[in-house]
């Protein structure tokens, strides 16, 4: 029994090696009616489907792959002419757009059946070769041949159940290789307006990339918008600073708390180079944060905001809501924050206690017909509020900025919108088992010309180790995208 099982355990290792090699082996190209595509797969990560341009450095992934695997569709060439008819036309060309996804989708067909057939037969082959080999040894072939078949057979069909995407494929994700961040920026803004259908998202992201193509340099859709970045939580990294004044350039840049650990003198001084990253400084203190570091900050020309107004020069206060490039904003320091009175230590676990997420919620309620942007560190403290303002949705949309989980989300309800950029410090230095990212977020608005209406809000996340930056891009006006088409 122990020999049979011997037999058994090596020819599935065998024909499960073989066939891994052949799936991250076998490259096909494709015509299509717009230019070549290599479509290969890409074992080891999660599962998704990949559209990448090496031209410019783009991509967009969809997730519906259920397999640790990622199908990508990397385009090799391009015809101009073709590439012209798409940009100009765009999403109006509905016969263009139907053949070429027509088109790419055979080909993917096409491809996922030959990777069918070579995986497969690559897999029995091999497991076929070791048992034969082991019989040489002395052990028995007809086990073997049994245990490659099964092998190769489930691996066939684990293929044909798993790799083809499936359900819903919606909420793309942008991405660019390397340190130039805004190439993934650049691209959100270019693949235009997502929607909630399938079809009409592929024929958005064709639009994009024949527009890249095309004018590679051009911003199409929210380009000549307001804009602001949003980030939290650096926690004295300063290796991820210029990443942070990369993404921020040109912007303000809204600070959501938890810039140092202790908030002292020399973190303060450490971490100054922040007031630079964008076009102006805007804080809250964050529970890793000091009323000192608050104090220094504000003198230094930031807008600190605070629940009892704007921190101004020697402790004084100006109003609770400031004006600040086109919207009306509100900060709350963090209840937790540090204060030098008291050496900087912790006052104990930022967890905020029903009490206080009245008093949080309290001021809000006071002051939500005047406010269009609200900044609070953890958004644990918001809890009572935002369900307050889904109860009672306000009479014009409210974006609350948070961070303190270290996690980048975005919550959308009507009329209110939660953005939690993540960390931009990659957990910071003291957290470095948390292998995260640097984490960022754009928020692109109406607010110049006329009533505040947030637009869209863009999650930046980039590997500390290679460089590597996503983009996630979220419509935050869905609902008045909707109406126009009815």
């Amino acid at each position: 029994m122990g020999r049979l099982g011997l037999v058994v355990v090596l020819v599935c290792l065998a024909s499960c090696g073989a066939g891994a090699t052949a799936l991250a082996a076998l490259r096909l190209d494709r015509e299509l009616s717009v230019g070549t595509v290599r479509i290969f797969t890409d074992p080891g990560h999660r599962g998704a489907l990949d559209l990448y341009v090496p031209l410019v450095d783009w991509g967009v992934r969809f997730r519906g792959v259920r397999l640790p695997v990622r199908l990508r569709v990397d385009v090799q060439r391009i015809d101009r002419d073709a590439a012209v008819r798409v940009a100009r036309e765009g999403t109006g060309a509905p016969v263009l757009l139907s053949r070429i996804r027509r088109d790419a989708t055979d080909a993917i067909a096409s491809y996922l059946r030959i990777l069918v057939v070579v995986v497969t037969a690559s897999a029995l082959a091999f497991g076929l070769l070791v048992a034969l080999a082991l019989r040489g040894a002395g052990l028995p072939f007809r086990e073997g041949a049994i245990a490659a078949g099964a092998t190769a057979l489930a691996l066939g069909v684990a293929l044909v159940v798993l790799l083809p995407p499936r359900g819903e494929l919606g909420s793309p994700e942008y991405y660019a290789h390397g340190p130039d961040i805004p190439r993934a920026l650049r691209a959100v803004e270019s693949a235009g307006s997502t929607a909630d259908v399938l079809g009409e998202e592929l024929d958005a992201q064709l639009v994009g990339l024949a527009r890249l193509v095309l004018e590679p340099g051009e911003r199409a859709g929210l380009e000549n918008r307001p804009r602001i970045t949003v980030a939290s939580d650096l926690h004295n990294n300063l290796l991820a600073l210029p990443a942070l004044r990369r993404i921020a350039r040109g912007a303000p840049l809204f600070f959501v708390g938890d810039l140092t650990d202790r908030g002292s003198g020399l973190e303060s001084q450490l971490t100054r180079g922040v007031l630079h990253a964008g076009t102006r400084l805007v804080f809250v203190t964050g529970n890793h944060d000091s009323d000192a570091a608050a104090q220094e900050l504000a003198d230094e020309g930031a807008i600190v905001l605070t629940e009892r107004g704007r921190l101004l020069r020697r402790g004084r206060f100006g109003p609770v809501v400031a004006r600040i490039a086109g919207m009306r904003v509100a900060g709350y320091g963090d209840p937790f924050r540090r204060r030098r009175s008291l050496g900087y230590f912790r006052s104990g676990p930022p967890n905020p206690t029903p009490e206080e997420q009245a008093r949080f919620a309290e001021w809000l309620g006071a002051l939500q017909d005047d406010v269009d942007v609200v900044m609070v560190h953890n958004p644990a403290l918001a809890t009572q509020a935002i369900e307050m303002l889904q109860r009672d949705p306000p009479a014009h949309p409210i974006v609350l900025l948070v961070g303190h989980t270290h996690r980048a989300d975005i919550q959308i309800h009507p009329d209110v919108t939660v953005i939690n950029a993540g960390t931009v410090g990659a957990g910071g230095t003291g957290n470095l088992d948390e292998e995260a990212k640097i984490g960022a977020a754009r928020m692109i608005y109406f607010g110049d010309r006329g009533p505040f209406a947030p637009l869209a809000a863009d999650l930046v996340e980039i590997d500390p180790g290679s460089g590597s930056a996503t983009a996630r891009r979220f419509r935050l006006d869905v609902d008045e995208i909707s109406r126009a088409r009815k």
